[in-house]
Protein backbone atom coordinates (compact mmCIF):
# COMPACT_ATOMS: atom_id res chain seq x y z
CA UNK A 1 0.00 0.00 0.00
CA UNK A 2 1.02 3.42 -0.85
CA UNK A 3 2.35 5.88 1.99
CA UNK A 4 1.59 9.58 1.27
CA UNK A 5 2.11 12.77 3.53
CA UNK A 6 -0.82 13.71 5.29
CA UNK A 7 -3.33 16.09 4.24
CA UNK A 8 -2.52 18.99 6.07
CA UNK A 9 1.32 18.30 4.60
CA UNK A 10 0.25 17.96 1.57
CA UNK A 11 -1.81 21.01 1.32
CA UNK A 12 1.28 23.25 2.51
CA UNK A 13 3.22 21.21 -0.12
CA UNK A 14 1.15 21.98 -3.27
CA UNK A 15 0.76 26.02 -1.57
CA UNK A 16 4.48 25.85 -1.84
CA UNK A 17 4.87 24.25 -5.31
CA UNK A 18 1.97 26.82 -6.32
CA UNK A 19 4.01 29.92 -4.80
CA UNK A 20 7.70 28.77 -6.71
CA UNK A 21 5.94 27.71 -9.86
CA UNK A 22 4.87 31.29 -9.93
CA UNK A 23 8.29 33.13 -9.15
CA UNK A 24 9.51 31.33 -11.94
CA UNK A 25 10.38 32.80 -15.19
CA UNK A 26 11.50 29.70 -17.25
CA UNK A 27 9.18 26.58 -17.77
CA UNK A 28 11.99 24.32 -17.46
CA UNK A 29 13.10 25.46 -13.82
CA UNK A 30 9.25 25.48 -12.52
CA UNK A 31 9.12 21.49 -13.42
CA UNK A 32 12.41 20.94 -11.94
CA UNK A 33 10.64 22.04 -8.69
CA UNK A 34 7.10 20.39 -9.39
CA UNK A 35 8.92 16.76 -10.54
CA UNK A 36 11.02 17.09 -7.40
CA UNK A 37 8.24 17.99 -4.77
CA UNK A 38 5.97 15.06 -6.44
CA UNK A 39 9.24 12.74 -5.89
CA UNK A 40 8.74 13.52 -2.26
CA UNK A 41 5.57 13.28 -1.51
CA UNK A 42 5.92 9.25 -2.08
CA UNK A 43 8.21 7.00 -0.56
CA UNK A 44 10.10 4.80 -2.82
CA UNK A 45 9.94 6.68 -5.58
CA UNK A 46 13.31 6.84 -7.20
CA UNK A 47 12.63 9.13 -9.43
CA UNK A 48 9.69 12.00 -11.23
CA UNK A 49 9.52 13.97 -14.27
CA UNK A 50 7.54 15.78 -17.20
CA UNK A 51 6.69 14.92 -20.25
CA UNK A 52 6.53 17.86 -22.52
CA UNK A 53 6.29 19.19 -26.11
CA UNK A 54 9.19 21.23 -27.44
CA UNK A 55 9.39 23.74 -29.88
CA UNK A 56 9.47 21.69 -32.56
CA UNK A 57 6.43 19.21 -31.99
CA UNK A 58 9.00 16.64 -30.19
CA UNK A 59 8.09 14.91 -26.63
CA UNK A 60 10.56 15.35 -24.42
CA UNK A 61 11.40 14.73 -20.83
CA UNK A 62 11.95 18.07 -18.62
CA UNK A 63 13.09 18.81 -15.23
CA UNK A 64 13.83 14.71 -14.27
CA UNK A 65 14.93 14.19 -10.84
CA UNK A 66 17.04 10.99 -11.85
CA UNK A 67 18.52 9.57 -14.49
CA UNK A 68 16.48 6.76 -14.66
CA UNK A 69 13.87 9.02 -16.07
CA UNK A 70 15.05 10.34 -18.81
CA UNK A 71 16.40 6.69 -20.05
CA UNK A 72 12.55 4.94 -19.22
CA UNK A 73 11.05 7.74 -20.44
CA UNK A 74 13.27 7.94 -24.19
CA UNK A 75 12.21 4.48 -24.72
CA UNK A 76 8.31 5.18 -24.29
CA UNK A 77 9.08 7.83 -27.60
CA UNK A 78 11.02 5.44 -29.50
CA UNK A 79 8.35 2.98 -28.99
CA UNK A 80 5.61 5.09 -29.13
CA UNK A 81 3.92 4.02 -25.82
CA UNK A 82 4.02 3.71 -22.34
CA UNK A 83 2.60 4.62 -19.27
CA UNK A 84 3.33 8.75 -19.72
CA UNK A 85 2.24 8.89 -22.99
CA UNK A 86 -1.25 7.05 -22.49
CA UNK A 87 -1.75 9.21 -19.31
CA UNK A 88 -0.95 12.31 -21.78
CA UNK A 89 -3.37 11.38 -24.84
CA UNK A 90 -5.96 9.77 -23.00
CA UNK A 91 -5.88 12.60 -20.47
CA UNK A 92 -6.61 9.84 -17.50
CA UNK A 93 -4.08 9.01 -14.78
CA UNK A 94 -2.39 5.91 -15.69
CA UNK A 95 -1.30 3.45 -12.49
CA UNK A 96 1.38 -0.03 -12.61
CA UNK A 97 1.11 -1.53 -9.95
CA UNK A 98 3.39 -4.15 -10.65
CA UNK A 99 5.25 -3.91 -14.83
CA UNK A 100 5.96 -8.12 -14.27
CA UNK A 101 1.95 -8.52 -14.50
CA UNK A 102 1.49 -5.21 -16.71
CA UNK A 103 -0.06 -6.42 -19.99
CA UNK A 104 -0.26 -2.86 -21.97
CA UNK A 105 2.83 -1.42 -23.29
CA UNK A 106 4.27 -4.65 -24.57
CA UNK A 107 6.93 -3.04 -26.72
CA UNK A 108 7.91 -0.22 -23.88
CA UNK A 109 7.85 -3.37 -21.35
CA UNK A 110 9.92 -5.16 -22.95
CA UNK A 111 12.73 -2.32 -23.64
CA UNK A 112 12.58 -1.29 -19.89
CA UNK A 113 13.01 -5.00 -18.40
CA UNK A 114 17.24 -3.74 -17.43
CA UNK A 115 15.67 -0.88 -15.86
CA UNK A 116 14.89 -0.44 -11.94
CA UNK A 117 11.35 0.04 -12.36
CA UNK A 118 8.52 -2.03 -11.38
CA UNK A 119 5.93 0.92 -10.47
CA UNK A 120 4.74 3.94 -12.15
CA UNK A 121 2.20 6.46 -11.70
CA UNK A 122 1.52 8.79 -14.48
CA UNK A 123 -1.02 12.16 -14.73
CA UNK A 124 -1.77 14.13 -17.60
CA UNK A 125 -1.14 18.25 -17.36
CA UNK A 126 -4.30 19.66 -18.18
CA UNK A 127 -5.03 22.95 -18.84
CA UNK A 128 -8.70 24.35 -20.15
CA UNK A 129 -8.83 21.82 -23.25
CA UNK A 130 -5.48 21.24 -23.65
CA UNK A 131 -3.15 18.40 -22.65
CA UNK A 132 0.34 19.86 -22.02
CA UNK A 133 2.17 16.28 -21.27
CA UNK A 134 2.45 14.08 -18.43
CA UNK A 135 3.51 13.91 -14.83
CA UNK A 136 5.58 10.69 -13.97
CA UNK A 137 6.51 9.08 -10.78
CA UNK A 138 8.82 5.52 -10.72
CA UNK A 139 9.63 3.04 -8.05
CA UNK A 140 11.90 0.15 -8.10
CA UNK A 141 9.64 -2.53 -5.93
CA UNK A 142 5.97 -3.22 -6.95
CA UNK A 143 3.18 -1.84 -4.91
CA UNK A 144 4.68 1.49 -4.40
CA UNK A 145 1.70 3.39 -6.20
CA UNK A 146 -2.12 2.53 -5.96
CA UNK A 147 -5.57 4.52 -6.61
CA UNK A 148 -4.84 6.83 -3.78
CA UNK A 149 -0.93 7.40 -5.56
CA UNK A 150 -3.03 8.52 -9.11
CA UNK A 151 -5.38 11.10 -6.92
CA UNK A 152 -2.28 12.76 -5.11
CA UNK A 153 -0.55 13.29 -8.32
CA UNK A 154 -3.05 14.52 -9.83
CA UNK A 155 -3.11 17.29 -6.92
CA UNK A 156 0.35 18.18 -7.78
CA UNK A 157 -1.08 18.27 -11.94
CA UNK A 158 -3.95 20.05 -12.24
CA UNK A 159 -2.19 23.60 -10.64
CA UNK A 160 0.63 22.83 -12.30
CA UNK A 161 -0.62 22.36 -15.50
CA UNK A 162 -2.24 25.87 -15.75
CA UNK A 163 0.51 27.51 -13.92
CA UNK A 164 2.95 26.23 -16.98
CA UNK A 165 0.41 27.14 -19.31
CA UNK A 166 0.69 30.66 -18.06
CA UNK A 167 4.49 30.52 -18.16
CA UNK A 168 4.64 28.61 -21.33
CA UNK A 169 2.28 31.85 -22.94
CA UNK A 170 4.68 34.46 -21.26
CA UNK A 171 7.79 33.17 -22.81
CA UNK A 172 5.94 33.50 -26.54
CA UNK A 173 2.76 35.84 -25.74
CA UNK A 174 1.95 35.99 -29.39
CA UNK A 175 3.12 33.15 -30.81
CA UNK A 176 1.88 29.38 -31.22
CA UNK A 177 4.48 26.77 -32.62
CA UNK A 178 4.04 25.21 -35.68
CA UNK A 179 4.55 21.96 -33.16
CA UNK A 180 1.69 23.04 -30.67
CA UNK A 181 -0.90 22.58 -33.67
CA UNK A 182 0.31 19.80 -34.85
CA UNK A 183 0.31 18.47 -31.35
CA UNK A 184 -2.80 19.66 -30.80
CA UNK A 185 -4.19 18.63 -34.39
CA UNK A 186 -2.98 15.24 -33.59
CA UNK A 187 -4.65 14.51 -29.75
CA UNK A 188 -8.02 15.64 -31.27
CA UNK A 189 -7.60 13.18 -34.20
CA UNK A 190 -6.41 10.41 -31.92
CA UNK A 191 -9.38 11.18 -29.77
CA UNK A 192 -11.76 11.01 -32.58
CA UNK A 193 -10.32 7.69 -34.18
CA UNK A 194 -10.74 6.23 -30.41
CA UNK A 195 -14.11 7.51 -30.15
CA UNK A 196 -14.73 5.22 -33.32
CA UNK A 197 -13.45 1.98 -32.39
CA UNK A 198 -15.36 2.04 -28.89
CA UNK A 199 -18.43 2.35 -31.44
CA UNK A 200 -17.23 -0.47 -33.46
CA UNK A 201 -15.28 -3.05 -31.61
CA UNK A 202 -17.28 -2.18 -28.31
CA UNK A 203 -13.74 -0.91 -26.35
CA UNK A 204 -12.88 0.71 -23.97
CA UNK A 205 -11.12 4.32 -24.46
CA UNK A 206 -7.51 2.97 -23.14
CA UNK A 207 -7.94 -0.36 -25.25
CA UNK A 208 -8.92 1.95 -28.12
CA UNK A 209 -6.08 3.85 -27.78
CA UNK A 210 -3.46 0.48 -27.87
CA UNK A 211 -5.27 -0.89 -31.02
CA UNK A 212 -4.24 2.43 -32.61
CA UNK A 213 -0.63 2.06 -31.38
CA UNK A 214 -0.93 -1.45 -32.50
CA UNK A 215 -1.86 -0.23 -36.11
CA UNK A 216 0.75 2.09 -36.15
CA UNK A 217 3.10 -0.45 -35.19
CA UNK A 218 2.13 -2.65 -37.58
CA UNK A 219 2.05 -0.39 -40.44
CA UNK A 220 5.16 1.49 -39.16
CA UNK A 221 3.41 4.31 -39.52
CA UNK A 222 2.65 7.53 -37.17
CA UNK A 223 -0.49 7.35 -34.92
CA UNK A 224 -1.92 10.41 -36.77
CA UNK A 225 -2.08 8.96 -40.00
CA UNK A 226 -3.44 5.77 -38.95
CA UNK A 227 -6.22 7.68 -36.91
CA UNK A 228 -6.87 9.74 -40.43
CA UNK A 229 -7.64 6.08 -42.08
CA UNK A 230 -9.69 4.71 -39.41
CA UNK A 231 -11.90 7.60 -39.27
CA UNK A 232 -11.59 7.61 -43.17
CA UNK A 233 -13.11 4.24 -42.82
CA UNK A 234 -10.07 2.67 -45.18
CA UNK A 235 -8.30 0.67 -41.78
CA UNK A 236 -10.11 -2.78 -41.07
CA UNK A 237 -11.08 -3.27 -37.68
CA UNK A 238 -8.80 -6.38 -37.32
CA UNK A 239 -5.69 -5.11 -38.88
Amino acid sequence: MAQQLPLDELSTLVARIQGLLLTEEKATTAVRLLAQAAKESVAGTIGAGVSLMDARGRRTSSGYTDGIVSKADAIQYECGEGPCLTAWAAEEPMLVSDLAREQRWPEWRKAVRGLPITSVVSAPLIAGRESLGALKLYAAAPGVYDESSAALLQLFAAPAATLLAHIQASEAPHRMTEGLQASLYTRDLVNRACGALMERLGLTHEAALQQLMKFARNENTALQHVSERVLAGTLPPGA
